[in-house]
């Protein structure tokens, strides 16, 4: 019982409008809480990741993460294992922990690697390092789960030890679940559908968002499709997000009908579209963050792109793990402003929520 009380007093928000609201939890409201850990200590140098040996312990900013299984081969077609996995993300950790930090993560875990079987986990794992923050998001059902936070780096290896692949936060932080930072739409091309209609339904996106004032920012997804994401001002609900998402796609789909589809349903979705994918916008959903790598042949990552990239040749695998981190170096962080501290750059969909509610009906 006193875990369920200390989820009804969630922290202040930080950047939104208002402070959330208080009381249990609703399909609209839900109470959350964050466990705190003492600061890391500022790395000096590059996290090292043995390659001599199978288990290790290493020092990451003054905490003790423990790796398994690292010569265990997680790509068999590119003889890729989890110590590559591993050294990946410590040292894209700089430019990925913006992205994820204060945030409830769903685990996905891979424990054979990219070709085995699967498995998603909510609740943080028991036993684990007193150092993982956790998020306690109450549901409408009275449960209350306790999902991990990745906020530095070791948290990270600790995460990706675990076998998770790749990365899936929420889109709002801890301080107020039900409010997110930004909307995004998920391509997802049907089964007769090639990455070059993926792109073209990009663009379509792209100048249906530009045309109403939006900033746009694209990535791949590093499976088959591409995300658009727009940062917005932290204010409207999980549901009034979806809402407008909702009526943009449906707009985009009833404008391009050889090209895309809202249908949500896949056994009625025709094979031949891309579907512009608003249902993804629903509370507690999650996609791959930018810079995850996947758990496909080559290992492809979930790269930002420019939309000019996007008219020229490209493909899903032209990203991967072995060579995303040189790009990242040479040209930084592309997708710095979808989760920049900073209201500067972001939209505000105010008008939009309003105007997308359903009126009441008028008193006779």
């Amino acid at each position: 019982m006193a875990r369920r009380a200390a989820a009804r007093r969630p922290e202040p928000a930080r950047g939104g409008p208002s402070a959330p609201e208080r009381g249990p939890a609703t399909r609209d409201h839900h109470p959350a809480q964050r466990t705190r850990a003492a600061a890391p200590a500022r790395l000096t140098s590059p996290v090292e990741i043995p390659g001599d040996v199978n288990d290790a312990e290493i020092d990451v900013g003054g905490r003790a993460v423990k790796l398994t299984n690292l010569k265990k081969v997680f790509w068999p077609q590119d003889g890729l294992t989890k110590g590559d996995l591993l050294r990946y993300y410590a040292g894209m950790a700089p430019v990925l922990l913006p992205h994820i930090r204060d945030r409830a993560m769903v685990m996905k875990r891979y424990p054979n690697g990219a070709t085995g079987e699967f498995f998603f986990m909510k609740r943080a794992p028991k036993p684990r390092p007193a150092w993982i923050e956790t998020c306690s998001i109450e549901h409408s059902s009275g449960n209350v789960i306790d999902f991990p936070m990745i906020n530095d780096p070791a948290a990270l290896l600790w995460v990706i030890n675990l076998g998770c692949i790749d990365l899936n936060e929420w889109y709002a932080r801890c301080d107020d679940v039900d409010r997110p930072d930004y909307l995004h739409f998920d391509l997802d091309p049907g089964e007769e559908v090639g990455f070059p209609q993926v792109v073209e339904t990009a663009h379509v996106v792209n100048e249906t968002l530009r045309g109403l004032g939006m900033p746009t920012y694209a990535k791949t997804t590093g499976s088959r499709g591409i995300h658009v994401y727009v940062p917005i001002v932290r204010g409207p609900t999980q549901k009034d997000v979806w809402t407008v998402a909702k009526t943009i796609s449906l707009d985009i789909a009833k404008r391009h009908p050889g090209l895309t589809t809202a249908v949500y349903r896949k056994e009625i979705r025709p094979r031949d579209r891309v579907h512009v994918d608003f249902n993804q916008n629903a509370w507690g959903r999650t996609l791959a963050s930018v810079y995850s790598v996947r758990p496909r042949p080559r290992a492809p990552v979930s790269t930002p792109v420019t939309w000019e990239e996007l008219r020229g040749p490209l493909a899903i695998d032209d990203f991967r793990m072995d060579n995303v981190p040189a790009r990242v170096k040479r040209l930084g962080d592309l997708w710095a402003p979808v989760t920049a501290a900073s209201g500067r750059g972001r939209f505000d969909l105010t008008p939009f929520v309003t105007a997308t509610r359903p009126r009441s009906p008028r008193p006779r």
